[in-house]
């Protein structure tokens, strides 16, 4: 009687077991994920900082206050426009097959644009940024989850969404206040921008590359599954 009472009883689950209800862990395994979310952490410590700084640092060049602030208008109109236009180009049958590469080639451009920022000396220089930088931010804002869900699956997305949401709150929320800090240290806007445009070209790089590998290494894995199907049909 003992025995079946305990038979009876729910067994006690772990934290683990209670976190992998509404989290799926097991991401954690998949390549593609975790290619995903380290560039997608390299890229958010240098993703918001030079909007933040910008009307600042048109200031710090002479540039009056009202028209310091029209480029964030500037950049935001043209941000608008570029989202819905990158959703159409990413979702035709050239791009859509390879859609990792599309997004990382957009985080590499959003990191060559702040690269070339401090050579922007006058207020046209400024606009032409803002325009440059607002497609730039606007195709990375498009695909940021679409290629997630291209990675994982419908299936899988929320889950996976959570995590990467969670995760990355450190390089978004530290990334402004370390750009800042370079500002202090040497007094110089540019600084942060060539700090950005680096973090931003490397995760661009780092995801091209890794993407370039796991493709191959997914239509290897492809080719040897169709192979194995194969012999068992033989061996049947």
């Amino acid at each position: 009687m003992g025995l079946m009472a305990k038979q009876g009883q729910p067994q006690k689950q772990g934290c683990a077991d209670r976190v992998n209800k509404f989290i799926d862990l097991s991401l954690f395994k998949h390549r593609g994920f975790i290619i995903y979310l380290v560039g997608n952490i390299v890229m958010f410590f240098g993703f918001f900082a030079p909007i933040v700084f910008l009307a600042q640092y048109a200031k710090d060049l002479g540039v009056n206050e009202y028209s310091a602030a029209f480029l964030l208008s500037i950049l935001a109109l043209v941000d608008m426009v570029a989202r819905p236009l990158t959703g159409l180009v990413a979702n035709t049958r050239w791009i859509r097959p390879r859609i990792q590469y599309f997004f990382s080639l957009s985080v590499a451009y959003n990191g060559l644009c702040h690269l070339l920022c401090p050579l922007a000396r006058g207020y046209m220089g400024l606009v032409m940024y803002a325009i440059f930088f607002g497609v730039a931010f606007g195709m990375v804002c498009a695909l940021l989850f679409e290629v997630l869900m291209d990675l994982v699956g419908a299936h899988r997305f929320s889950s996976a969404v959570g995590l990467v949401t969670i995760i990355e709150c450190a390089p978004v929320l530290l990334g402004p206040p370390i750009s800042g800090a370079l500002v202090d240290i040497f007094m110089d806007y540019q600084y942060m921008y060539y700090a950005c445009g680096v973090m931003m070209l490397a995760a661009g790089i780092f995801l091209l590359i890794m993407n370039i590998y796991n493709y191959r290494l997914l239509d290897q894995e492809e080719k040897e599954a169709k192979q194995r199907q194969g012999l068992r049909r033989r061996d049947q």
